[in-house]
């Protein structure tokens, strides 16, 4: 974990190592820097001194006297964390040191234009803002995660499934220019990725998370870090064929997609088909904790193709941690098919000691994730040794 801090010496670098919950004391930022202790006092006391750092109480002890914890000094700055979905947003208010303030769900229609679903994503935060309850608070920063690909470094969508007039746009431009904040974009399933190594305190170094909802798709943590691939396409799999599946036609144009035979959606269309008319997803969940034979027989088989798909990545990757989130995975049907297929299709080096979980975040997960993106751009080492005048060094 330590590595990827190595070159932290600068007082930026060691008000990050505070951020990321990897250092609470003095001795902490020492071991992980290298750094004298007498050097990391003065790098300590300047940022206490410039109200960046708090330091209070006492922590553990291993051997001597108690250290007293270095806390990220809170202050006006607060950044929302917006998780787009097909119908809904989940809007969280957080301050500088990621403790939520607040969050809210709205309804929004993702097939809108998108300047039309940016401008209500916006009236939301401020709405977010007023009902903080207090006035000093002010607006810094937006992570905004959408349901579809999008491209690394640049932010803009591609070539999304179901969000029609939305290809090609960069939203993370539209919204800056609706805030007056810097907004940073990201794909969904990477955003509860994160927010799930963040929420678990970082130290699962390989992780899958699948979002399954409407659709299905999976974030990779990778060596403590989120991994987007060469061009942010990093875990989308809502486009792989599914071995058996029905040929089912996916809106990509394909027979047989995971997104067209085990998708929530795919599951709300056999319901419709079958005499069962539901609005959404949530609307199958439902139907499946009052035992309803089709509905259950019908997540079971979306769990089985879902599996059969995560065996290939977990044979390839070799995770601590496979997770379920989304609606989908709140249903026993699913995540039993889930796990059926994993530990059938992998071999025994695979899931030896592979924890296959239902996250515990709940339905703020992505939207926790994405304010943590926002986070770390507002509280850059870099922009934290401008601020104090220093030029980052290694």
């Amino acid at each position: 974990m330590a590595a990827r801090y190595a070159h932290s010496t600068t007082p930026g670098g060691i008000y990050a190592l505070v951020r990321d919950g990897l250092a609470r004391s003095r001795a902490d930022l020492a071991r992980l820097t290298g750094l004298a202790p007498s050097t990391i006092t003065l790098r300590v006391e300047e940022l206490l001194r410039r109200g960046y750092l708090d330091e209070e109480g006492d922590g553990v002890s291993r051997g001597g006297r108690r250290p007293r914890v270095l806390r990220l000094a809170r202050d006006e700055r607060v950044v929302a964390g917006v998780d787009l979905g097909a119908r809904h947003a989940a809007i969280g208010l957080f301050d500088v040191a990621g403790t939520c303030i607040v969050t809210r769900r709205s309804s929004i229609d993702i097939t809108r234009p998108p300047e039309v679903v940016l401008r209500s994503v916006h009236r939301e935060i401020l709405d977010a803002l007023a009902a903080s309850n207090d006035a000093a608070r002010r607006l810094a920063g937006v992570g905004l995660s959408l349901p579809g690909p999008v491209s690394a470094p640049e932010g803009r969508v591609i070539s999304p499934s179901r969000m029609p007039g939305w290809n090609g746009i960069d939203p993370a431009a539209i919204l800056s220019g609706l805030s007056g904040v810097p907004v940073r974009t990201e794909n969904d399933a990477n955003a509860m990725a994160l927010g799930e190594f963040i929420a678990t305190g970082r130290t699962t170094r390989h992780m899958i998370v699948v979002k399954a909802g409407s659709s299905i798709g999976t974030g990779v943590i990778v060596d403590g870090a989120l991994y987007r691939g060469a061009r942010g396409m990093a875990g989308d799999v809502s486009h792989t064929s599914v071995a058996d599946g029905p040929q089912v036609l996916c809106s990509c144009g394909r027979f047989g997609c995971l997104d067209a035979v085990a998708g929530g959606r795919s599951i709300v269309a056999a319901l419709a088909a079958a005499g069962v008319p539901i609005d959404d997803v949530a609307g199958v969940a439902g139907l499946a904790s009052d035992a309803h034979p089709l509905a259950t027989r019908l997540l079971r088989e979306s769990g089985l193709r879902t599996g059969a798909v995560l065996a290939t990545l977990v044979s390839f990757f070799n995770p601590e941690r496979l997770v379920l989130a989304g609606v989908l995975s709140t249903t026993e049907a699913f995540v039993a098919g889930v796990r059926s297929s994993v530990y059938d299709l992998c071999l025994p080096m695979s899931t030896t000691g592979l924890e296959l979980a239902e996250s515990t975040v709940g339905w703020d997960l992505g939207a926790r994730g994405v304010a943590a993106l926002a986070l770390e751009e507002l509280l850059d080492p870099a922009a934290v040794d401008r601020d104090l005048g220093k030029s980052p060094r290694t």
